[in-house]
């Protein structure tokens, strides 16, 4: 009988199947090169490196001010959904729990959305406020969902999801509304609600980095005390665990990923609950791993859907929250059947 396989080989694997799609992706398009010419760009710029560069002057640019960057911050937007999916996940013990499904996501998006309407009255410069913003909007989405499912009552899977839901249908309808009243700033405000990273730069990267640092920093730690949060809250305070004091730190630190996220990608829907689920057939039931697991991947699987986005319909380009909504959508009605079967 073979023995089962550790969980903590699925680290390497992710990390591996990482950097190839980020090579692959730094290479997709019209510039004449390809991965492995991709590759040998950037080792040869190594110190003491062997390798020589296979690419002029015209396209190593390419692949450094563009391509990078865009791949990177793609990387970057998909780890911080997949991790934020993960940690709501381990909070309310429910398998359905989403940036999105939450509110944290609209929050953010309305949060956003003001500040692109209405920043530029206010300031010379108000792209800077923009993750502010989006923070302070998914901390409000996330508090008004979980209250409203407690409001009513029942507790459970359904009742949360049916507040996010509320919710966040709440929130969009406060976009629309933003959006009429600002009907100047439009084309600009819906081109980002629609999520993509054809924008994105190495100040993109800079903006949110200090925010996806300090909010995967938190979560990182948080796998063993999410462990314990699942034993119940009775059996974790039983063992020494300030349950809310680890609930709060937690949505906080989530919140924080999901709002640097949107901040510079706008909405793209489904990584946060499509990626931790797969995640968890692979792993098993501790937040140990499931956290870094599903970070590294959601960073693949963004990267790879940006390829496609970028690919499917060239020299045309889909957004990215389209290509993601068709392949989570489906997946969400297998999570929820799923879900419903084993709750009887």
């Amino acid at each position: 009988m073979r023995a089962p396989r550790p969980a903590w080989i699925w680290v390497p694997v992710s990390a591996g199947v990482l950097a190839a799609a980020m090579v692959v992706g730094a290479a997709a398009g019209s510039a004449g090169f390809g991965p492995l010419d991709a590759a040998a760009a950037l080792l040869s710029r190594l110190p003491f490196s062997p390798v020589a560069s296979p690419l002029n002057d015209l396209q190593f640019a390419v692949l450094v001010e563009l391509r990078l960057p865009r791949v990177v911050l793609g990387a970057m937007v998909g780890g911080l959904l997949a991790a934020a999916g993960a940690a709501y996940q381990g909070v309310f013990r429910n398998p359905l729990a989403d940036p999105y499904l939450l509110g944290a996501a609209g929050g953010a998006g309305l949060g956003a959305t003001l500040v692109l309407a209405y920043g530029s009255d206010l300031l010379d410069s108000p792209r800077a406020l923009v993750p502010v913003a989006a923070f302070v909007g998914a901390l409000a989405g996330v508090a008004a969902a979980y209250l409203l499912g407690a409001v009513a009552g029942t507790g459970g899977t359904a009742t949360l999801v049916l507040a996010g839901v509320a919710v966040s249908s709440f929130l969009s309808a406060g976009q629309t509304l933003v959006q009429m009243l600002r009907t100047q700033e439009l084309r600009r405000i819906y081109t980002w609600l629609l999520g993509g990273l054809g924008r994105g730069g190495w100040d993109d990267v800079g903006m949110v980095a200090p925010y996806a640092a300090v909010g995967l920093a938190v979560l990182m730690v948080s796998g063993r005390l999410l462990d314990l949060l699942a034993l119940g809250d009775e059996k974790a305070v039983s063992l020494g665990l300030n349950a809310t004091a680890v609930r709060v730190a937690v949505i906080a630190a989530a919140s924080l990923c999901t709002a640097a996220a949107v901040a510079v990608s706008g909405l793209i829907g489904f990584v946060g609950i499509v990626v931790p689920h797969i995640v968890r057939r692979l792993v098993g039931t501790g937040y140990r791993m499931i956290l870094p697991v599903s970070l590294l991947t959601g960073a693949a699987f963004l990267v790879l859907v940006d390829i496609a986005a970028r690919t499917a319909i060239a020299p045309a380009e889909l957004p990215l929250g389209v290509v993601t909504a068709f392949l989570g959508a489906p997946f969400f009605v297998f999570v929820l059947r799923t879900t419903r079967n084993r709750a009887g």
